[in-house]
């Protein structure tokens, strides 16, 4: 009963600074927490501390200590809110919009500014120091890391790496030894750019492809919508024109029966790389076997990723940044955010920085939702000529309304044709393995899975996750690992991983005695890689790690490092590192510290009543008060600015 703390005295004692006052039962208990403490052992297997709290029996059903229950003044009747914040207010800073460098200034190349006489930004440097905002501490993460910050004076550390008359000051020992190294990949390039906004690039592979899919199914396909037919319509049309870039057009070529492979007639073309295909310079040199014999499926790049631990795609939060916490603690494979095709395939830049990885990702894969085959198959091959990366993903397990009304996400698992027109199609495109997510139905009781796996693995996917909820059931209710056991008997030799309710080394251990490949982390409310990202360590080491919140306070500090790194050291960068860190405490905030709980291991959907930490840093970490996760901020990354609003992406994450 030691930790167990009303709503009034958890949040009177945070107010109190962790001052004495504040705390339930007085100084003499704190003093008792600190001894024990020093006792601890970092990282050590913890048993129960001796003062344990209330048994759950004991709890009222709000969660709250029977004694506690009658001095809480809120109605019983409150319940917790549901759904998502939409029309969330926009985060961007506009405050530092009106006094900005101009980007030619900080580049050392004022002469060639690229705006010309039009630029609204500033060239005076004197001016700008005058109005720029006061720095945020004293060393550049830049700076101390590769020997240069290329924010110059606008950087928000620049007193580390300036000198006389605002000059950026270059280690160049250091800089010497990143010097040609890259080490973030997968760049959207502005010529490339350029190419897919003006409809130039070349889809060879997925015209073809697209071609004959039209020629067989000429009315666009049974069950097609409007919009999917006038899509493939417009292949058929494209077929008898010359298409851009490719030279003559080349005859349709007919599609075989629907139950064969696309790929294995005209569908397939030679393995050339990319560059070649898109490129009609005629090349010269003895003809090799490999410029003539086509790839079978069969020889294409193997996934061998059984038995590893796979951080699963998490929209928002499964940024490159938190991608290197997850590799740091253990992660095997990593997946980049969820990418919508239709964006990518027009060159948008917020879209493509979803795919952008990391030189620490050693196993990395890129997710693509979409709902019709003609841009899944393009986007495919534009990825497969542009980027590296060793698997691609299809996301057929989204479940929220936006993609799901489009016919993508969970709408896939009803309409079969699409989905096989488009793991067929894909397939034909890539020259890595093609992946797919599935849940195990729409409907919580009509499970369907277990029909499409063998589809899935005939169609020519190398591998199947299966999410063991429902479309209805989302995020709640319990993993169904015994349905995912019967899938995996299904699916094989196909690998099958499971994603659900993994909540320790032990929950893994069980997973894998079901017969899976292997297990995806995800989100899993309460506890996963957004709660407890040193998760893939406890499964590594087969033990509880009852980690510390100094040490858990050492992993935001490298995540706003590896986000100035990858957003940016100047405001821009900060206030986006910031924005995402606060994304990323709206989940930690859930996390239970292992020496607090009375049984092993925290239980999904189990929610806690207030407690209070073993130190002031810990309390605060538990408070799901949006005010306390921007104090955590702002002791990472300063003062907010003015007027600073943040709403989390659930309504259950948080209130205020």
């Amino acid at each position: 009963r030691r930790f167990l703390a009303s709503k009034e005295q958890f949040h009177a004692y945070l107010r109190a600074g962790g001052q004495p006052g504040g705390h339930v039962g007085g100084g003499g208990e704190e003093e008792e927490v600190e001894v024990k403490e020093k006792k601890e052992e970092v990282g050590s297997c913890q048993s129960e501390p001796p003062a344990k709290r209330v048994r759950l029996e004991d709890l009222g059903q709000d969660g709250e200590s029977q004694e506690d229950a009658g001095a809480e003044k809120e109605p019983a009747e409150r319940k917790r809110a549901r759904g998502q914040n939409k029309n969330r207010p926009c985060m961007k800073p506009n405050h530092y919009e009106q006094s900005r460098l101009c980007p030619s200034v900080s580049q050392g190349c004022a002469e060639k500014c690229y705006f010309g006489p039009r630029c609204r930004f500033l060239h005076d440097i004197g001016k700008y120091m005058a109005a720029k905002p006061a720095d945020l501490g004293r060393s550049c993460v830049l700076f101390e890391t590769f020997g240069k910050c290329i924010y110059g004076v606008t950087c928000r550390f620049a007193q580390a790496h300036l000198g006389d008359g605002y000059q950026n000051i270059i280690n160049a020992d250091l800089a010497k030894q990143w010097e040609g190294k890259s080490l973030v990949r997968n760049n959207l390039s502005k010529d490339l750019q350029h190419q897919l906004r003006k409809r130039k690039f070349s889809f060879k592979k997925a015209d073809e492809y697209l071609c004959a899919l039209a020629k067989t199914h000429g009315d666009g396909g049974k069950g097609g919508k409007a919009t999917g037919r006038s899509k493939e319509e417009q292949e058929v049309s494209n077929c008898t024109t010359p298409q851009e870039g490719l030279g003559d057009s080349p005859e349709c070529p007919v599609l075989p029966e629907q139950e064969e492979y696309p790929k294995t007639d005209a569908l397939q073309s030679p393995g050339l790389t990319g560059g070649e295909e898109a490129s009609s310079i005629k090349t010269v040199g003895p003809v090799t076997d490999e410029d003539i014999i086509k790839l079978r499926s069969c020889e294409k790049k193997k996934l061998e990723i059984q038995g590893k631990l796979y951080l699963a795609p998490l929209t928002t939060c499964g940024n490159l940044p938190f991608r290197r916490i997850c590799k740091r603690f253990g992660a095997d494979v990593t997946c980049g955010e969820m990418a919508v095709c239709t964006n990518l395939l027009q060159g948008q830049s917020s879209e493509w920085a979803l795919l952008k990885r990391h030189h620490t990702e050693d196993i990395f894969g890129v997710q693509l939702e979409g709902a019709f085959p003609d841009t899944m198959t393009k986007c495919a091959e534009l990825l497969n000529q542009t980027i590296e990366v060793d698997f691609v993903d299809i996301n057929v397990g989204c479940p929220i309304d936006l993609v799901y009304k489009k016919g993508g996400g969970c709408a896939l698992m009803t309409r079969s044709n699409k989905f096989e027109q488009i793991v067929r199609g894909m397939n034909s495109v890539l020259d890595v393995p093609l992946t797919v997510k599935i849940r195990t139905g729409v409907q919580e009781k009509i499970n369907v899975a277990h029909k499409i796996i063998p589809k899935i693995r005939e169609w020519g996917a190398s591998m199947v996750t299966l999410h063991g909820r429902s479309r209805e059931q989302r995020y709640t209710r319990g993993a169904d690992w015994d349905y995912i056991a019967e899938c995996a008997k299904i699916a094989s030799p196909m690998p099958l991983f499971g994603n659900g309710d993994i909540l320790s080394y032990e929950d893994a251990n069980r997973a894998m005695q079901m017969g899976v490949s292997g297990i995806m982390i995800a989100r899993q409310v309460p506890v996963g890689a957004l709660i407890k990202p040193w998760l893939f360590t406890e499964i590594k080491e087969q033990r509880h790690w009852d980690i510390s919140s100094s040490e858990r306070f050492d992993i935001l500090k490298d995540f706003t490092n590896y986000g100035l790194e990858h957003w940016g050291s100047d405001t821009q960068g900060v206030e986006k590192t910031r924005k995402f860190l606060l994304e990323w405490l709206s989940f930690l905030c859930r996390y239970i510290p292992v020496g607090l709980l009375e049984h092993l291991p925290q239980k999904i959907n189990e929610r806690p009543p207030y407690y209070m930490g073993r130190d002031y840093l810990e309390t605060l970490m538990a408070s799901q008060n949006v005010d306390d996760w921007i104090k955590i901020s702002e002791l990472l990354l300063g003062p907010v600015p003015t007027s600073f609003t943040f709403l989390p992406k659930h309504k259950a994450n948080s209130y205020r």
